[in-house]
């Protein structure tokens, strides 16, 4: 099934925006992998990402393309149009796709000239990939609460504690790791540090098992011994980097969840449209075409408020503008997720008993798009975003 391309069209978007989607939409459909081993199907997914362009808009391009990167600067709208193509046609080539932007993302915001050099082309290429490890067993949507700590020695630093729910854990070639420098400074105290996976001390082997399979791991530091010139960033400047991070990157997972929802109503239209019932088709059914026109709207109205955060975001970074666009990628991260739940239970319920018969469209998407009203920040956690911005403002 191949991916629509009529958004393109809305004037969030510039011509490289609608021949980057028109490329994907042709490319997408004629991929196909086993992911009966996420680790192994991940791994071939950056692989093949990487061989074929894509990966490069996960980083800039650099003084004479040095980085590797497809755009001069990271661009919110192409990471969108790609994370939703993608999440169409597979949630796990999406995850792959993602990973690799958020992995990189603190290096491509902070990094010096070596550590960009050293990381993102190979990003781009898919020969490295990336994780990026913030949130620990008793600190998630509370960074500051963080407990693994660095501290300063000899040669560099030392690192100790663990962190969990970490995607890509034990298949990454290197973590974005934060962690408290300054542990009675909360917030204030945090630093981020390129951690390579082959460091000693490091371990990955503790894998979790989730309801959509996708590779997770609890890392596990141990003394880890980390030269000086892995801190990035500026020192106790961690929290603030990882919130610049995820502010780029909020938008795009509402770009994954626009994707499974659109798929989610294609695999409701077709199948209404062919489902026998009483003499008629399923779509001929009034009560049909309600459900069919609630998911149109749901979809569309999560489609705006994405589109807007990223153009938003890429049209300060145009102007030069330090304005963040918290709420705007919070509204769209919360509304884009949500609905999607909403438009994939629909679809479920429409297939009837094949809807939730292990190997169908609808049931995967099901289980796949309930990670990420967490992931990111749950949608809770969106809510007091909004919520402040709004009594600030």
């Amino acid at each position: 099934m191949k991916p629509s391309t009529t958004h393109l069209a809305l004037p969030f978007f510039d011509s490289v925006h609608r021949d980057l989607g028109q490329r994907l939409a042709d490319w997408i459909p004629e991929q196909h992998i086993d992911e009966s081993d996420d680790r192994r199907a991940c791994r071939e997914w950056v692989r093949l990402l990487g061989d074929n362009q894509w990966l490069r808009y996960c980083v800039p391009a650099g003084k004479d393309g040095a980085l590797g990167g497809a755009l001069e600067k990271l661009d919110s709208r192409a990471l969108v149009i790609l994370r939703e193509a993608l999440a169409f046609h597979s949630p796990l080539a999406d995850f792959a796709f993602a990973m690799q932007g958020l992995g990189s993302g603190a290096i491509t915001l902070a990094g010096t000239a070596e550590q960009q050099a050293a990381y993102l082309p190979m990003v781009a290429s898919g020969e490295k990939i990336a994780a990026f490890a913030l949130s620990e067993p008793d600190a998630g949507s509370d960074a500051g609460a963080m407990s693994t700590a660095a501290s300063q020695a000899a040669n560099g630093w030392t690192l100790k504690g663990s962190k969990t729910w970490i995607s890509n854990g034990g298949i990454a070639d290197f973590y974005v790791t934060f962690a408290k420098t300054d542990p009675a400074a909360g917030t204030r105290g945090i630093t981020a540090f390129i951690v390579d996976a082959d460091v000693q001390g490091l371990d990955s082997s503790e894998h979790i098992a989730v309801m959509a399979p996708h590779p997770l791991a609890t890392l596990k530091f141990s003394n880890c011994q980390l030269a000086g010139n892995t801190q990035l960033g500026t020192l106790n400047g961690g929290f603030k980097l990882a919130m610049q991070t995820l502010d780029i990157f909020r938008a795009s997972v509402a770009g994954a969840a626009l994707g499974m929802a659109r798929r989610a109503l294609a695999e409701a239209v077709s199948y209404s449209r062919q489902r026998k019932m009483f003499g008629q088709t399923l779509a001929d059914f009034q009560l049909t075409q309600a459900k069919i026109g609630e998911m149109a709207a749901l979809v569309d109205a999560a489609a705006l408020l994405t589109y807007r955060a990223a153009w938003m975001r890429d049209e300060g970074e145009r102007l030069g503008s330090s304005v963040r666009v918290t709420a705007e990628a919070a509204m769209a991260k919360m509304t884009a997720t949500e609905n999607a739940q909403r438009v994939i239970d629909m679809a479920l319920q429409m297939h009837g008993g094949l809807g939730v018969k292990v190997g169908t469209k609808v049931e995967s998407l099901y289980r796949d798009i309930r990670s990420l009203r967490i992931y990111e920040g749950a949608t809770e956690v969106q809510q007091l975003i909004i919520g402040k911005a709004v009594l600030q403002s």
